[in-house]
């Protein structure tokens, strides 16, 4: 679905959108409106685009984001979450100093946002971190048309090309059948990707109990009572004698990599994640059961994306920059990489 921002006459010259928006140690930094996005130091107002912990940082004073974005900075960073929390919705529009803004969904996690921003005349979309594939647990990605885009570009390469999640995890499924009596242990993220893998399993028709890490408690307890389905499941048990012969256990991908893994015997260890195309990480952390499940857009999405935003600029936050700039540049776009220090790959 296209949104057609509140300006008229996308693509025609404007006003530059770099005398009013700047990279500075906290971040991008939206000039008339004196507030960051996704700031990575303590500010005074800030935007935030989603609730992972490379763009939603504690301590601010006021934070804006969308409501499930708020809920689960609290779950994360309870008091220390922002000392006023701002709660937009989905196409709310709201007005600062002459700036403004509208959130739309971004589809990379629950709650997971884009910021148009509209100014003297200049429509300009900041993407945050965003997919393209179908996800139930959060709401689909939607293109704004703008005169500059401002986007990620984790998977910046065209070697990453993400195959279909359903056939993915339908490898865990195969697995389950042929390992009757091995515990399959797989590395997720506990915001997204943990409820994502979850809701797959569930509409490839396990039915199972899924066992969980207890760093995966909140946040999936969170995402079932904001409305998400993820079926049967419970916290793992410390005695893992009262597991059935072949549980699916979803843990963060450091508690996987480390002793505790070890307390199961002969564990199939998998791990969902974009960086499973590249074999040799898949090598280096022992996983047997890669699964090429990403929240991220792959480097068709970016360019699909890039094209339908109508977008005379394109500035990339961060990633694979020097690739994705290279290739709008060819592409007859204007764009440059503007290297936010702080964002990136989430850890848990």
């Amino acid at each position: 679905m296209v949104i057609e921002p509140k300006l008229s006459g996308v693509g025609k010259v404007r006003n530059q959108a770099e005398d009013w928006i700047e990279v500075r140690p906290a971040g991008l930094y939206i000039k008339p409106a004196d507030l960051f996005i996704d700031p990575i130091k303590r500010v005074d107002d800030a935007i935030i685009s989603h609730g992972h912990a490379d763009h939603a940082r504690p301590g601010n004073q006021t934070v804006v984001a969308t409501p499930e974005t708020l809920e689960i900075m609290k779950v994360r960073y309870g008091a220390s979450a922002g000392e006023k929390l701002v709660s937009r919705t989905i196409g709310e529009p709201w007005e600062v100093n002459g700036v403004d803004f509208t959130l739309y969904p971004a589809g990379h996690v629950l709650g997971s946002a884009q910021v148009l921003i509209e100014y003297a005349g200049a429509s300009v979309v900041y993407s945050g971190d965003y997919k393209r594939a179908a996800d139930r647990t959060c709401e689909a990605f939607q293109v704004i048309p703008c005169d500059v885009f401002i986007t990620e570009a984790t998977f910046g390469l065209p070697i990453f090309r993400h195959p279909d999640p359903v056939a993915e995890i339908g490898k865990v499924i195969r697995s389950l059948e042929i390992y009757p009596d091995r515990p399959h242990v797989i590395g997720v993220y506990s915001l997204g990707k943990a409820q994502r893998v979850m809701a797959l399993l569930r509409d490839a028709g396990h039915s199972e109990t899924i066992y969980l890490h207890g760093a995966l408690v909140k946040l999936t307890e969170l995402y079932e009572q904001l409305g998400v389905s993820l079926g049967p499941w419970e916290p793992l048990p410390k005695d893992l004698k009262q597991l059935p012969p072949a549980p699916v256990v979803l843990a963060p991908p450091s508690a996987v990599r480390e002793k505790w893994s070890r307390r199961f015997k002969n564990p199939v260890v998998g791990a969902a994640s974009g960086w499973m195309t590249v074999r040799q990480r898949a090598r280096q952390q022992q996983v047997e059961l890669p699964l090429m499940v990403s929240d991220h857009a792959d480097w068709d999405d970016l360019l699909k994306t890039i094209a339908e935003t109508g977008a005379e600029e394109i500035w990339v936050t961060h990633g694979q920059e020097d690739a994705l700039v290279y290739q709008c540049q060819k592409d007859g776009r204007k764009a440059k990489p503007l290297s936010l220090i702080g964002l990136g790959e989430e850890g848990d």
